[in-house]
């Protein structure tokens, strides 16, 4: 039995060994070594290597709650809310390799918010097709979602190219939670550009830029029903003077005894926004000087009357009646000062530009309608409209008569301590408009004419707000407490007086014949914001 057992052992010892000898000679399969993430300190906290990349990417973003009272004097139709609310997120991704040029950064950024209510849900954003409303009863222009891509753009040896802050800009509302100042903000758009380092801090930028994004009306007058009849006007046509509707798209002119085409003033793109910069940062602070030219190009004649002659070559325009080119310009400079003696984080920001033919540069419209919008209230159910047109096309010339603005801002932002902080800020600006264009609207019989057989009308053109000159003043003040890091609680508050510059104009918020020269708002706003 013993010997059974031993042979047994034995038989079993060597199976086992034949069979370890055989698998010995097959090939072994490892698992792959496992790639961690690991963290990249060449570009600053936050940034990791892609795995299986030399990129290094850092994932950040916000979430904000904004809370809006704005007064008004309208309770009916979409008008009347004074209260607004808004979430939003924001998604940041910032992607940097090191190259033999130097870095090559991408940077994405992905806005998304729902907002309700006045100044929240904007026209401005819908004019640009970031925004869409709800269509209910009680929702139709009160409710929006709001989606941007705010920035998406590559950086590399000295270029720009993609979405971007546009050059131009400087100050850009820092320190503001509403953002009503004038000044030029134009946050969002296309552009291609180069940047040159001197050293200490100076550098020097030429950009090319979608003119899309910095465009405001040509003022047109409507549409006519009927004939031209010479010095007496038009038979039937829709007055000059009356609020912008999408028929002020055609525009009469003047080509010859009897005969008027309607010109397209549908602004045409033909040539980019051209830019340039001189900035310099250093300890101290910064300071820029920026320059912009901004092309107005017109449409053809898209209707006439009684026919299109000759005559055009010597008004100005071209037979088809498009009125000629024009080419509005602007220059800002810039001045932001470190005031590190007062407190730590402590910063002054002085800034002026001045702007024909291109109003957005100047920024007067910021407040009130930041975009495309040929007549607008800074309050609801104002008592008058602000005008806003890039140019006016003359009847009588057809040529382009450029408007004039001007816009000064200050800002200071002050730490009471590291987690209580405060801005101060105002500014002013004005747009005049050259009286040719407004003169021969009336003049030429397209709208109020003002002097005739009508007393009525004559007074009617003479405080009409239309193509008035205007100012608007600003002015608000700031309390955030930032109770731990990338927490912002807080509340602001803004002033708004928009006034003629001269004269007087019927108050429409009002039943009556009252004149007013200015008209008032205010607005409140509580955020809560965290970025992480």
């Amino acid at each position: 039995m013993t010997d059974l057992k031993t042979l047994l052992l034995c038989s079993s010892a060597m199976l086992v060994s034949g069979v370890a000898a055989e698998a010995a000679d097959l090939p072994t399969m490892k698992a792959a070594p496992i790639e961690y993430v690991r963290v990249c300190n060449a570009y600053g906290a936050g940034f990791f290597y892609i795995p299986g990349s030399d990129t290094c990417l850092r994932i950040s973003g916000r979430a904000r709650y904004d809370f809006l009272y704005q007064t008004s004097k309208v309770r009916t139709g979409t008008g009347g809310d004074l209260t607004g609310y808004l979430g939003l997120m924001r998604i940041n991704l910032d992607a940097r390799t090191q190259t033999d040029y130097g870095t090559l950064r991408a940077f994405v950024r992905l806005d998304l918010a729902d907002r309700s209510g006045p100044f929240l849900t904007s026209g401005s954003r819908q004019r640009e097709g970031l925004a869409f409303p709800g269509l209910g009863a009680d929702a139709f222009n009160r409710t929006q979602t709001y989606v941007n891509a705010d920035k998406a753009f590559i950086q590399f040896a000295g270029l720009t190219a993609g979405r971007a802050s546009s050059f131009f800009d400087f100050y850009a509302h820092d320190f503001e939670l509403i953002g009503g100042t004038a000044g030029s903000d134009t946050f969002s758009t296309n552009l291609l550009a180069y940047t040159a380092t001197f050293g200490n801090g100076v550098t020097m930028t030429a950009s090319m830029e979608d003119p899309t994004y910095r465009r405001f009306p040509i003022f047109g007058t409507g549409s006519a029903v009927g004939a031209f009849t010479g010095a007496g006007g038009f038979a039937g046509y829709s007055n000059a003077f009356n609020p912008f509707t999408p028929s002020t798209f055609l525009a009469p002119v003047v080509v010859g005894p009897g005969n008027v085409a309607f010109v397209d003033v549908t602004q045409k793109s033909r040539m980019p926004d051209f830019i340039g910069v001189a900035r310099i940062d250093q300890a101290w602070g910064s300071a820029q000087l920026s320059a912009a030219v901004h092309e107005i190009n017109a449409g053809d004649a898209g209707s006439t009357v009684a026919g299109v002659t000759t005559a055009t070559s010597a008004l100005g325009i071209s037979p088809t009646g498009r009125a000629s080119n024009a080419y509005g310009w602007a220059v800002q400079g810039g001045l932001k000062v470190n005031l590190p003696f007062i407190a730590k984080g402590d910063t002054l920001y002085l800034q002026s530009a001045y702007a024909q033919g291109a109003l957005t540069y100047a920024g007067i419209s910021n407040y009130t309608a930041p975009y495309d919008a040929l007549a607008a209230a800074p309050v609801g159910g104002g008592s008058f409209a602000q005008y806003y047109a890039d140019a006016v096309l003359n009847p009588a010339t057809g040529r382009l008569e450029l408007s004039t603005t001007f816009s000064a801002v200050a800002s200071l932002l002050h730490y009471w301590s590291p987690a209580w902080r405060s801005a101060f800020f105002g500014s002013y600006a004005e747009i005049d408009y050259n009286t040719k264009g407004r003169n021969a609207l009336g003049l030429l019989g397209f709208g109020f004419a003002p002097a005739g057989a009508s007393a009525a009308n004559a007074l009617a053109f003479a405080t009409s707000p239309v193509l008035r000159g205007n100012n608007q003043v600003v002015t608000g003040a700031s309390l955030i407490w930032t109770p731990v890091k990338d927490l912002d609680i807080g509340v602001e508050g803004e002033y708004i007086r928009t006034a003629l510059n001269s004269g007087v104009t019927p108050d429409i918020s009002k039943n009556s014949l009252r004149y007013v020269n200015a008209q008032d708002a205010a607005q409140f706003r509580f955020r809560v914001q965290r970025d992480f």
